[in-house]
């Protein structure tokens, strides 16, 4: 699997941001359902040019949706997905979330 394959996009909620921001300087990222740790850390390396020191890998259930049509509420979810939170070592940035 590609690099660019296994990064989806970068989640930027404000407990993501705070977590960023914070001297720990952990992103968070959808990944792919089927990609491990040993992957994620090998794309965001060779994506970002930063050394990630730890990896963490969190599979978000979907939550439920209700739409109304003609014969009422439809129930329905939305999509399960992954999610890793990656810790960089000191000093590292990736630039493309930071906006620099």
């Amino acid at each position: 699997m590609r690099a660019d394959q296994v990064i989806i996009q970068p989640v930027l909620t404000e407990k993501s941001n705070i977590a960023r921001e914070l001297e720990e300087k952990k992103y968070t990222f959808k990944v792919a359902k089927d990609a491990n740790k040993f992957q994620i850390a090998k794309a965001v390396k060779e994506l970002f040019d930063v050394t990630p020191v730890k990896v963490n890998v969190v599979s978000v259930k979907g939550k439920p949706k209700y739409t109304r049509g003609k014969s009422g509420y439809i129930a329905g979810t939305t999509g399960d997905w992954k999610k890793a939170i990656i810790t960089l070592a000191k000093g590292d940035v990736i630039q493309a979330v930071e906006g620099l």
